[in-house]
């Protein structure tokens, strides 16, 4: 088994979600997650968000707004549905994972809420999907106006470790408030919460990152974060709020604080331009949780080792 730092392509296509797991733990807070929306036209003509995201060193990709029951990937175009996401795993020579949604139909809105297709939506069918189009983990969170909940997401936990089994990577939490009434700013998880989702069976908690939300302080996400690996998870810390279109020093304080918390994996989000990150973000936040050599070995590294 290797570290995340020293996989390449051919690694990665052996792995399962288990074995990712520990390769990421392996790392030591060193692995880089960048989110993109598939549905949104890419940053430039010609490729996809994810090769974007990848060439800028992402270790893994996330893709937001993937419908598993209609499967598209803007900037792949002749290649069948159903082959997508094998499809853009073997362009970018990285495990790529999709976000499902945990929507809580009676979650009590702060805003108006959005309606999402089926497909999109944190059910045993969509998950058991997912796994068939070759997601490599899944990602169970909110998008903004979604009314996913805590309470549903631990329900959604159990169903994909039924669907995806013990060997899948289920990584689980709220970036944000998602527009549900009580689970915003400070309020979004618990010491309480977070211990209900490992029970349910996450591999890794998804923590709002330092300076996200409001509230979310260096002293108190170190302290969910302890809890979390105290009960056997990784935590994947987030920047779910657009401030992956932020300045340069912004990202780089933000980095630091997640790594001073003790986060595991690293993500930024979608929306520092429409559907990715401001490229050199990527770059940026990186290199600041483990320097130019690890960073531009990631990028420059063939799919082809």
């Amino acid at each position: 088994m290797k570290r995340l730092l020293n996989c390449t392509a051919s690694d990665f296509q052996k792995m399962t979600g288990q074995d990712l797991k520990r390769a990421i733990d392996a790392s030591e807070g060193r692995t880089m997650v960048s989110e993109v929306i598939c549905t949104a036209s890419p940053l430039y003509p010609g490729l996809t968000n994810a090769e974007y995201a990848a060439a800028f060193g992402a270790d893994l990709i996330l893709l937001n707004f993937f419908d598993v029951n209609h499967p598209k990937i803007e900037g792949l175009e002749g290649v069948s549905p159903n082959q997508l996401l094998r499809k853009v795993k073997e362009l970018v020579g990285r495990p790529v994972g999709v976000n499902l949604e945990p929507v809580d139909l009676d979650a009590r809105g702060a805003e108006t809420l959005s309606t999402l297709s089926e497909g999109r939506m944190a059910t045993l069918e969509s998950l058991k999907k997912a796994k068939e189009l070759g997601a490599d983990f899944v990602c169970l969170t909110g998008n903004p106006k979604t009314g996913v909940t805590n309470k549903e997401i631990t329900k959604s936990i159990q169903l994909a470790r039924e669907a995806f089994g013990k060997d899948g990577l289920i990584i689980a939490g709220k970036m944000h408030g998602a527009g549900v009434k009580g689970e915003a700013g400070i309020n979004i998880v618990s010491e309480e919460v977070v211990r209900q989702f490992v029970e349910a069976g996450a591999d890794v908690i998804l923590l709002p990152g330092v300076g996200t939300v409001p509230g979310t302080s260096l002293d108190k996400l170190s302290k969910l974060v302890e809890t979390a690996k105290s009960a056997g998870a990784l935590v994947m810390t987030t920047i779910g709020t657009s401030q992956e279109g932020a300045d340069e020093e912004t990202i780089k304080r933000i980095a630091l604080y997640n790594k001073m918390a003790g986060a595991d994996i690293h993500h930024i989000g979608d929306t520092g331009l429409m559907g990715i990150a401001v490229p050199e973000n990527i770059m940026v936040y990186s290199i600041a949780i483990r320097g130019r050599r690890h960073t531009f070995t990631r990028m420059a590294a063939s799919i082809l080792r």
